[in-house]
């Protein structure tokens, strides 16, 4: 199963209303959940498993309930365009180390301009913004691996 596979995979899963999806062929094994609300409460839990078959920056990771719930409750975001992520990777806010940050809280951005690189198979890839606006929130910390659709960025319009 290449990547492409495995991100076409991940957006059928999200799509479907399904919490979770696994998959076992010879020598791969892959495990997909998603952050929606269980429908059934399931008394324990088994961690995904992949193997050599996709680098580890690739691996979907699992979210937490106690994660996805206290964020929302912060704030009411609701007036906010939120960027994400177009693939799975790792989340860089500058070019390199020593370079600063694309963007910061209360930067505005524009279409078009890179606002972060998300590393996926040794390739970098510059995001850039789809909508013009203030960013208000990162959601996401430098170096951190990513999921596809997940937020990245909170924006309010101009």
């Amino acid at each position: 199963m290449d990547i492409k596979q495995i991100q076409e995979l991940i957006k059928f899963v999200s799509r479907s209303g399904v919490n979770e999806v696994a998959i076992e062929q010879k020598d791969f094994k892959i495990t997909i959940k998603t952050n929606q609300t269980p429908t059934v409460v399931h008394a324990t839990v088994p961690a995904p498993v992949v193997t050599s078959a996709i680098p580890a920056a690739a691996a979907p990771q699992p979210v937490s309930a106690t994660e996805t719930k206290a964020a929302p409750a912060a704030e009411d975001t609701s007036k906010y365009i939120t960027i994400k992520s177009p693939m799975i990777g790792t989340f860089y806010r500058s070019s390199s180390p020593d370079k600063p940050s694309f963007v910061n809280v209360g930067d505005e951005v524009s279409t078009g301009k890179v606002i972060c690189i998300i590393e996926a198979m040794k390739l970098f890839n510059e995001i850039e913004s789809e909508v013009s606006g203030r960013i208000v929130k990162v959601l996401v910390d430098n170096a951190s691996p990513v999921e596809y659709d997940q937020p990245l960025f909170l924006v309010e319009p101009i």
